[in-house]
């Protein structure tokens, strides 16, 4: 097993599952000078984990509808070329697999029109059980979606 480390270690396995997607810039996504508000990158990666989830065969609601929560527990965003309204964002998100019972996710967010790179980010989320206590074994249903995507 391959430990890498990004701020904190992660344990990972070296697989991964990747999606790509097309946002447009709306104007209410951009602040007073024309470019796209900081904060709104991090919901660019929730819609790319959404995206990712639904390509994959598991979604916020699959996690629900198996009596569990996956909040994030750490977040990391970093800005570098801005993007502006009427442009259109690339949306890359990784799913990094771990023995462990978390979701690892890495981001990066392109501008379209010249292929910069706008932002790169990663998140980590944790299961919890319905009483939302932390679950440290991995749940049986992402155990049987992990075997599907050969991660197991």
């Amino acid at each position: 097993m391959k430990t890498i480390r990004r701020g904190k270690r992660r344990r990972i396995t070296g697989k991964t599952l990747q999606h790509t997607f097309e946002h447009e810039i709306k104007f209410s996504e951009v602040d007073s000078m024309a470019v796209v508000w900081h904060g709104n990158y991090v919901r660019f990666f929730e819609d790319g984990r959404e995206a990712w989830g639904k390509k994959y065969g598991i979604t916020y609601l699959d996690v629900y509808n198996n009596n569990f929560f996956i909040p994030i527990v750490s977040l990391r965003c970093e800005h570098m070329n801005p993007l502006e309204y009427g442009d259109t964002a690339i949306i890359e998100t990784t799913f990094i697999d771990t023995p462990a019972a978390k979701l690892f996710f890495d981001y990066k967010i392109y501008r379209k029109r010249d292929g910069a790179l706008s932002a790169t980010g990663e998140t980590t989320q944790v299961f919890l059980d319905t009483n939302k206590d932390l679950y440290l074994a991995m749940p049986e249903f992402y155990e049987e979606w992990k075997k599907k995507w050969n991660l197991l």
